[in-house]
């Protein structure tokens, strides 16, 4: 286990390493100054120069690449372009909306898709499985921002239960603050629902057909026993990897999810960064969101090697 473990760590630290240097090349070669973009078209050059210097944009990219990494290795993420602030800050107080808000959404999507993928497994071929898969079928073609829109129509407007948009804030109460998250988290979880439902249905059916089953059977545990203690368990490494990418989407995806509730998180500050051209804000926060995408990834592999010690005796 503990080799399985380093081996895990060393293409973690690989990963980050190539996604820093591909973020932030990437971003610097896009089109637009951020000095000119903030001073306007009729702004002096030697005033653009001038900003330029002040903002660390004059050095070269390989230097500003360094520093960029060195700062988030020390915990300092720089300096926002735009609003003068700590990007860090930035991220802080919009991390507060985000991960709730995602972790809201996978805590409902795993509750709806484990009941259902399991029913529908065990009813195969029935009315049970058909009304199931329908419904699946129809969460996986639906787009979430659709969801979002008919959730404020119905909740929002016509039975006032919650606000259609904004965040009452953590210093309103724990309350007032989920009931900002819950639209928003239902219009995430229910395409992801879909989705996890299938794979979860698809897993125990082939488990379902495997020999141990059958011998399960054989020695006198009935179907529903069978299913319980050895069917949905093995069934769960699949089901994980869509978990831990759900998480990522979730985190790093809903962009258009806060821009429809006007909340203030990652997606929503990534978008107006892009819109301003604050460069250090867009590599930092899709930085970080990477990181959490490959630090879940990174997690479900070792949530493999506990539910299937055939893993960790092929490393």
């Amino acid at each position: 286990m503990l080799r399985y473990t380093l081996k895990r760590l060393l293409s973690l630290f690989l990963s980050l390493a190539v996604a820093s240097l591909v973020i932030f090349f990437v971003i610097e070669v896009a089109p637009g100054d951020p000095a000119s973009f903030m001073l306007g078209i009729n702004a002096q050059p030697d005033t653009v120069a001038a900003l330029r210097a002040e903002l660390g944009l004059d050095v070269p990219k390989w230097q500003r690449y360094l520093d960029w990494v060195g700062g988030m290795l020390a915990g300092d993420f720089g300096t926002s372009y735009t609003y003068r602030t700590p990007v860090a800050d930035m991220i802080g107080e919009r991390l507060w909306v985000s991960l709730p808000l995602a972790l809201y959404a996978l805590t409902l999507s795993t509750l709806i898709a484990f009941p259902a993928g399991i029913y529908a497994a065990s009813r195969r071929g029935k009315p049970g499985d058909i009304a199931v898969m329908g419904a699946t079928q129809l969460g996986v073609a639906i787009p979430n921002f659709w969801f979002a829109m008919m959730l404020v129509l119905v909740f929002a407007i016509n039975l006032h239960w919650f606000s259609a948009g904004g965040f009452a804030g953590w210093d309103a109460g724990l309350w007032a603050g989920m009931r900002s998250l819950t639209l928003p988290a239902i219009s995430l979880a229910l395409p992801q629902a879909a989705i996890l439902a299938r794979v979860m249905r698809s897993s125990l059916l082939d488990i379902l057909g495997e020999d141990f089953m059958r011998t399960a059977r054989a020695k006198g545990l009935s179907r529903r026993q069978a299913l319980w203690r050895h069917g949905v368990r093995n069934a769960l490494i699949p089901v994980l990897t869509i978990i831990g990418l759900q998480f990522s989407f979730l985190l790093a995806g809903s962009i258009i999810i806060e821009q429809v509730f006007y909340l203030p998180g990652l997606g929503r500050l990534v978008f107006q960064s892009i819109s301003s051209r604050d460069l250090i804000v867009v590599e930092s926060v899709v930085m970080l969101l990477v990181f959490s995408v490959i630090t879940v990834n990174f997690i479900v592999d070792l949530a493999y090697a506990l539910v299937d010690p055939r893993l960790r005796s092929r490393t």
